[in-house]
């Protein structure tokens, strides 16, 4: 009925002259082939691991070539090669996985081959549209991935590298892990080796005061160290030890006397469980000494640099919540409009409403995790503070909805927030 009001041989009714796949066999132009013939570029979908890739290459023409490469410079020419097009009319299209896909997508970028980035929950829900399944494997992984590459459902790669802000990134990155290894360490010395040979000695290992702490358990690990010497004598030989603190005189008198009733295990000083104590107490220094120079380092790195100037006049941001900000966000004039910052930071509000029913609204938090909690620490230095916007908004959401946990965690919130668009909006 639809092709009897076309004429064929009309050149208006010529673009309008489809037919359905059964009738394709009659020379007549098929949808399929008009959706082809209208891309005029090579699509290729990679599923990333870690000693292979699967790649799925979808020719202009709508064929379709499905290949396994190795992660290696051979298997990536061979990729190009396949495609048997020039690099600048190739879209590559892929999921990140772990840092597997950075390599390949640097070569590709430098090749002039344009790189998209699909997203995991994206993944996740076409394949169960397209396949009706949980199950999965990396040649279906492939061609979820194209069809989202075809559909328009993807974003182009930034490339730390490229940008020149890897150097930055991995500056915190690896500060990120020295802090989490401080952090297990400190655990350790808590939870096991002094609730084991000096459990009286927790009150004093503070996180503003673990590393003078450490070097005094260095000497004195256990209370027998301590009490194998007269009170005067012990005094004398740990003066120089503690460093500059008032009342030296009192605490350490103080501390023999908690060491004569202490409950500790009495282990001998020279035993291997006091040598593996004293080996975490020593690698706790090192790291915090670790933790110390990455600081200085990047400080020295960033202080050039006009964005990071710019961060650091906000209030609550300090050196090292502008270096994650700056490695997390890369370039921020990237972002056209504050609003596709806050979604890419997971601050965006979301909400489900289905008939007469809808939900309140939360945040999406599908966004960079390390970018909100940096932005969340900064909140909170801010708020404590006393005169900035800052403490005043989150003091008007108190007073207007109530001073509960969940208020305040809100306020917190949308002080996070406030940051965040202000961050965008100075740089």
């Amino acid at each position: 009925e639809y092709r009897s009001l076309t004429n064929k041989n009309c050149k208006e009714c010529q673009p309008f002259s489809i037919t359905c796949k059964d009738d394709s066999t009659s020379g007549e132009t098929t949808m399929a082939d008009i959706i082809h013939n209208s891309r005029t570029e090579t699509l290729i979908a990679l599923d990333i691991a870690k000693k292979h890739h699967d790649a799925l290459i979808q020719l202009p023409s709508g064929k379709t070539i499905s290949v396994r490469i190795t992660n290696t410079l051979e298997g990536y020419k061979r990729l190009l090669s396949l495609a048997k097009v020039e690099p600048s009319s190739i879209t590559v299209g892929f999921e990140p996985t772990s840092d597997y896909h950075r390599n390949i997508a640097y070569w590709l970028s430098q090749q002039g081959v344009n790189c998209h980035l699909v997203s995991s929950l994206s993944c996740a829900r076409a394949r169960e549209m397209l396949y009706n399944s949980w199950d999965k494997n990396d040649r279906k992984d492939s061609k979820v991935i194209l069809y989202l590459l075809t559909s328009g459902l993807s974003k182009p790669f930034y490339d730390p590298l490229i940008a020149s802000t890897m150097d930055i990134q991995e500056i915190s990155n690896t500060y990120h892990q020295i802090t989490i290894a401080r952090t297990r360490c400190l655990n350790s010395l808590v939870n096991h080796y002094l609730t084991l040979y000096f459990p009286e000695a927790e009150q004093f290992l503070h996180a503003s005061r673990a590393e003078w702490f450490c070097q005094f358990l260095l000497k004195f690990p256990t209370p027998l160290a301590i009490t194998r010497y007269k009170q005067q004598t012990f005094v004398k030989r740990a003066w120089d030890v503690i460093g500059r603190k008032q009342y030296k005189q009192q605490f350490l008198e103080h501390l023999y006397d908690i060491a004569r009733e202490s409950i500790a295990l009495p282990v001998s000083v020279a035993s291997h469980s006091v040598e593996t104590f004293k080996l975490q107490l020593r690698r706790y220094i090192e790291l915090s000494q670790q933790r110390v120079d990455l600081e200085k380092k990047s400080e020295l790195f960033l202080a050039e640099r006009a964005d990071y100037q710019r961060l650091r006049t906000l209030p609550g941001v300090g050196p090292i919540i502008a270096l994650m900000i700056i490695a997390e966000s890369g370039d921020l004039n990237r972002f056209r409009h504050y609003r596709q910052y806050l979604a890419y930071c997971g601050f965006s509000l979301s909400s489900v409403q289905s008939g007469q029913r809808q939900s309140s609204y939360k945040l999406s938090k599908r966004g960079n995790a390390r970018l909100r909690y940096a932005y969340w620490l900064a909140a909170t230095n801010a708020i404590r503070q006393r005169e900035n916007s800052f403490r005043h908004k989150y003091e008007r959401y108190i007073r207007l909805n109530g001073t509960d946990s969940d208020n305040k965690r809100k306020a917190y919130t949308a002080v996070a927030t406030k940051l965040a668009r202000v961050a965008h909006a100075v740089v």
